[in-house]
């Protein structure tokens, strides 16, 4: 009993562990089917939010680019207004000109708007007005106001230009000022452009223009070689002057300083003005010949200024001319360096002079003074020359030509200069190579020398009386 009693608990306690187990592996399975079921569902669910973010993501974008839209147009919308604004002040930035369209084809009228910029006239304008005292005229464009009235008035059918649709052209009278008071002053286009209210591109063109219209018209006119009369009472002035007969000019070379040019770079290298100045000089050469009042009889203008003044008057055209004849029996002064020839005349270099020959050698510089003094005043008055000239080499003898032309006029108008623009010309002199090339004229000199000395006349009996 007891026996079967222990079995049947055995088997009961054996199935009981069985029960047991069975419910612990459905626990087990349970268990992980709600872990499967809950992975599922955590997944799903950031599956979710993901998509959820994704549209959101987009959804930001479209707000984004539709809030830049809004704030583009806005600033696009801000600076029409500020355009709108800066256009309605016209006097301030810019104005607008309109013009109608020439209707040949029968159309109606077609407005066009051209932007153009600004700048004040105040300055010009107020020269220009008739009350503007002639004292200060002078002062800004070195001649008095009748002189530039005439200067115009002879000008007018060269420089003068017609109104076109888009603008009014520039007026004579300011298309000569802004050339004249550019030489005068020298100043910069940037200046000139300032003073006159027009762009810095048209007043270089005006320069020029007006340079070469003066060079054209009335270089022919104002800058001329004494006629047979006029000789004749250049011979008697001079003769008064120094005691020199037969002589009707001082012949003087000086150098116009230019910027480097960009060909022929040795040809216009200024050798002796760079050893004076230990600054690198180029320069092109102004020859003249002056009569007794100052006046240019003559000018040669261009020549590269490594050139020696000998050179420079053996490549001229008034050399040309003299060697042909139109100098007979008439004498050039000039300085040492120049060679003694036929129809130029010059001091004495060698050493151990005589009494006589110094004597000579003042006399001749009386008469050389002028010449230089001429040079003096045509640089002083045209301030343009004393600077490096920052023009293109082709378009220099214009320049320089109109300069020669309006220092005449002045001249001859006996425009008087304020002491402040005297300026003092001084250029390297080198005598001549071969200076004496002519024994017929040594003998005169001679003779001119002894008779200066002993009698203070200086004609010697049958020659050039």
């Amino acid at each position: 009993m007891e026996n079967g009693f222990n079995g049947n608990n055995k088997k009961m306690s054996r199935k009981v562990s069985d029960d047991s187990l069975v419910n612990e592996e459905n626990n087990g399975f349970k268990d992980l089917l709600s872990l499967l079921l809950d992975e599922g569902a955590k997944q799903e669910q950031e599956q979710h939010q993901w998509l959820t973010g994704f549209e959101t993501f987009f959804e930001a974008e479209a707000k984004i680019e539709e809030i830049n839209g809004f704030e583009m147009e806005e600033e696009l919308g801000n600076s029409r207004k500020k355009r709108a604004r800066k256009s309605g002040s016209i006097a301030g930035t810019s104005s607008t000109v309109s013009a109608t369209s020439d209707n040949a084809g029968g159309g109606s009228g077609h407005q066009r708007r051209l932007w153009v910029k600004s700048r004040s006239k105040d300055w010009w304008e107020k020269c220009n007005h008739p009350d503007f005292p002639d004292e200060k005229f002078k002062r800004a464009f070195r001649m008095s106001k009748h002189t530039f009235d005439m200067v115009c008035e002879e000008l007018e059918p060269a420089v003068m230009k017609k109104n076109t649709m888009l603008r009014d052209a520039i007026p004579v009278r300011q298309r000569v000022a802004v050339c004249i008071w550019r030489l005068a002053t020298g100043e910069p286009l940037r200046m000139v452009s300032k003073q006159f209210g027009l762009g810095i591109s048209t007043c270089h063109k005006l320069v020029l223009e007006v340079c070469t219209a003066i060079k054209t018209v009335l270089m022919p006119k104002y800058i001329q070689w004494p006629d047979e009369n006029k000789i004749k009472q250049l011979k008697h002035e001079f003769k008064s002057i120094a005691g020199i007969p037969n002589v009707c000019g001082s012949m003087y070379t000086t150098h116009i300083p230019i910027i480097s040019p960009k060909t022929n770079i040795a040809a216009y290298f200024n050798k002796k003005h760079t050893e004076r100045s230990q600054k690198t000089s180029y320069s092109i050469t102004l020859q003249g010949i002056i009569d007794s009042t100052g006046v240019f009889t003559d000018v040669c203008i261009g020549w590269p200024g490594s050139m020696s003044d000998d050179q420079v008057l053996s490549n001229s055209a008034f050399h040309q001319r003299a060697t042909m004849g139109q100098l007979k029996d008439l004498w050039v002064v000039g300085g040492k360096m120049y060679p003694l020839m036929d129809w130029v005349l010059v001091p004495y270099t060698h050493q151990n002079l005589t009494w006589a020959q110094h004597a000579f050698n003042e006399k001749i510089y009386e008469i050389e003074k002028l010449g230089k003094e001429a040079f003096g005043r045509l640089k002083g008055r045209w301030a343009i020359l004393q600077k490096r000239m920052d023009i293109k080499l082709q378009e220099l003898p214009a320049v320089l030509g109109a300069c020669c032309v309006l220092h005449n006029i002045c001249e001859m108008r006996q425009e008087e200069m304020e002491g402040e623009l005297k300026f003092e010309v001084f250029d390297d002199e080198v005598i001549a190579e071969n200076n004496l090339r002519s024994m017929a004229t040594a003998q005169a000199r001679d003779s001119i020398a002894h008779n200066l000395l002993h009698h203070g006349v200086g004609g010697a009996p049958g020659f050039l009386l």
